[in-house]
């Protein structure tokens, strides 16, 4: 099936189909964008917006798409992507599911079939299959790491390789966006790749209450949610914060037991460390500490950059680096709002191609960013460092070669790149005793290089940035 319409025919058959089946927003939003590019034999090539549009359609309408082609163009159909170019750049191929999303064994919980345990237990085979709820894109390969995250990604790797034996419980807390969930992720779909034979589970603290208020008061099957939860090897909970309640804990408490007790890995995210829960029983408190916790910290500028130039490439577009360093200088709070950036800039730059990138990435973060009310300059950034290290201006700006005042001087160089917006390593240097461009790049490589692995060193850092950034609010 092979000629200048029959593409556009099929196409036109499964939306017809599709337009039955979904809601009429979500069919405008997510189907009326994609053009039939060809049909060749059986594989139907489809264009795409961006490859951040293909992952919803992956991850949402896979089984309508599945089910339409094989309706409408046979048994042996097969879907390829085809990327819509950014600014007449070529277009980026992507087969369909090229990611496939990781599956539990099928394992045997006592239970009738019309009773259940869980919304995650997938029914009608003898054998239940549990939905391990794991995101194929959420893997440590698309997962940048820099001075923010080294310690998590090294601690969830070596809990990924040895489940049970290594860190246990894993405890990852940080503010928003940081990357919490996409490390428990990548952590569960690492120990899948290894382990196929494990079951694991992730969940949030807010769906694990869900059900144990469910099972206690609606379906009166609190003995099957516990014969649910003792079942699984590697149990993710994401922002364990949000489960309150003592019932609710003493459940947990008694999983956490479980599991931990027969060598099941156990991996928790928070938005803050165990010591600072509020409402949390002592006892499960004391269990989160078991193991290691560790904290995802702000991205500097340079692990800012490499993240967007990372995802860009995912998108199959290029944009330039003096773009992307914008983007980076810009938007310091966190990977989920710097992201959502590089998304909204790829999606404007495909509908207007004509304008210049620069203007738009200008355009763009002027609506995200928000100005902060005390601007930070490099004279407040040398205060604070001075403070901190009790050093006057003068032995800052020396040529002195002392280790303390060498390491504020290096600190000073870093949180000037990283916190004041559209400052060249020229003009840092200039700043600070003359320096030249090159010199203020070394000391920012190597500030970042310490945190990874002088915790101390780390905790001057976050600490001065936090006297800074205490200043904007």
């Amino acid at each position: 099936m092979n000629n200048n319409s029959n593409h556009i025919q099929a196409w036109d058959s499964c939306l017809q189909i599709i337009k039955q089946i979904i809601e009429p927003r979500q069919y405008s939003t997510w189907f009326e964008p994609i053009r039939a590019i060809s049909l060749i034999d059986s594989k139907l090539t489809l264009e795409v917006p961006s490859d951040f549009f293909r992952e919803i359609i992956e991850g949402e309408y896979l089984n309508v798409l599945r089910k339409t082609l094989k309706r409408v163009i046979g048994e042996d159909a097969r879907l390829v992507y085809t990327i819509r170019p950014v600014k007449n750049q070529p277009a980026m191929r992507v087969s369909a599911q090229a990611n496939p999303t990781p599956e539990n064994p099928a394992v045997t919980i006592n239970t009738q079939p019309s009773e259940i345990p869980s919304p995650f237990v997938i029914p009608g085979v003898q054998k239940v299959k549990i939905d391990p709820r794991l995101s194929a894109n959420f893997n440590f390969t698309n997962l940048v790491e820099g001075a923010c995250n080294k310690m998590g990604i090294t601690a969830g790797k070596s809990a990924a390789m040895y489940p049970g034996k290594t860190f246990n419980p894993l405890f990852i807390f940080g503010g928003p966006g940081l990357g919490k969930t996409h490390l428990a992720q990548a952590i569960g779909i690492s120990i899948k790749e290894q382990y196929p034979e494990l079951v694991v589970l992730y969940v949030t603290g807010n769906e694990f209450k869900t059900q144990y208020v469910d099972a206690t008061t609606v379906r009166n099957k609190f003995t099957d949610f516990l014969a649910f939860y003792m079942r699984i090897d590697v149990l993710i909970v994401d922002d364990i914060h949000d489960m309150m309640g003592p019932g609710c804990q003493g459940a947990f408490f008694n999983i956490f037991n479980h599991l931990h007790l027969n060598g099941k890995q156990l991996i928790f995210t928070s938005d803050r460390a165990p010591v600072d829960m509020q409402n949390f029983e002592q006892r499960l408190l004391s269990r989160l500490k078991w193991g290691l916790s560790v904290q995802l910290t702000h991205p500097d500028h340079s692990t800012r950059f490499k993240m967007l130039k990372s995802r860009a490439e995912r998108e199959g577009v290029q944009i330039s680096d003096e773009v992307l360093d914008f983007l980076a200088t810009r938007v310091k709070t966190n990977f989920r709002e710097l992201e959502g950036a590089l998304i909204s800039l790829i999606a404007h730059a495909s509908v207007q191609p004509e304008r210049d990138m620069m203007e738009l990435a200008e355009s763009i973060t002027s609506n995200l960013v928000r100005e902060v009310k005390t601007e930070i300059n490099i004279d407040k950034v040398q205060s604070a460092v001075c403070e901190y290290f009790n050093l006057t201006r003068e032995d800052l700006l020396s040529k002195s070669r002392k280790r303390q005042i060498v390491q504020a001087r290096q600190i000073a160089m870093y949180l000037s790149r990283n916190l004041i917006s559209n400052c060249s390593l020229a003009t840092i240097g200039a700043e600070i005793g003359g320096k030249d461009h090159a010199t203020v790049l070394h000391s920012c490589v190597t500030v970042s290089d310490l945190m990874s692995t002088d915790k101390v060193f780390k905790k001057y850092v976050n600490d001065i940035e936090t006297n800074l950034t205490s200043l904007d609010q």
